[in-house]
């Protein structure tokens, strides 16, 4: 990853931070296909302590269902790449923590795993805000293993930047 990419991400986890912060507000992570990256980027972050709740990864079915909560028939049915368990994933990370906000990300990083419904670069999210309320997305991306999770943390950064500031729809 490029250093502009890198300090892209980190102005984004700033400016997270600097919102939270000023609302009194927590934030709490489900990553899978990023490996907890979201979380490296809030927490590298002087003072993060105060508004980054926890993170959790949970890169298996059996993390989603065991850390977070997610239905099992539900997963099967829809499987882990889905805006379905995303939602749970998100839910499921402000239920098991004292944070107001989470984001949830899971996705097919690549090379491999793709299918021709969910190629590679396939990447569903979930942002979970104040009396529960979800907002999902799925996003397409292009380029190697690194590029698609660089992506997909800048999506998932931007999209709780933007729910924090203006609430869910």
């Amino acid at each position: 990853m490029s250093d502009d990419h890198q300090a892209a991400l980190a102005a984004l986890a700033a400016e997270v931070g600097q919102l939270l912060m000023r609302n009194g507000e927590k934030l709490a992570t489900a990553e899978s296909c990023t490996g907890g990256w979201v979380g490296q980027c809030l927490t590298a972050i002087a003072g993060s302590s105060c508004w980054f709740e926890r993170g959790f990864i949970t890169y298996s079915n059996a993390a989603k269902i065991e850390m977070l909560g997610v239905d099992a028939d539900a997963l099967a049915a829809h499987g882990a790449v889905s805006e379905a368990t995303a939602a749970a994933m998100a839910l499921g990370a402000v239920q098991h923590s004292h944070a107001g906000w989470a984001l949830a990300i899971t996705g097919i990083a690549g090379p491999g795993g793709g299918s021709p419904d969910r190629p590679v670069g396939t990447v569903c999210f979930a942002w979970a805000g104040p009396q529960r309320r979800i907002d999902t997305d799925t996003c397409h991306f292009q380029g190697d293993r690194e590029s698609v999770r660089a992506q997909s943390v800048a999506h998932a950064l931007t999209g709780i930047l933007q729910r924090a500031r203006h609430g869910l729809a």
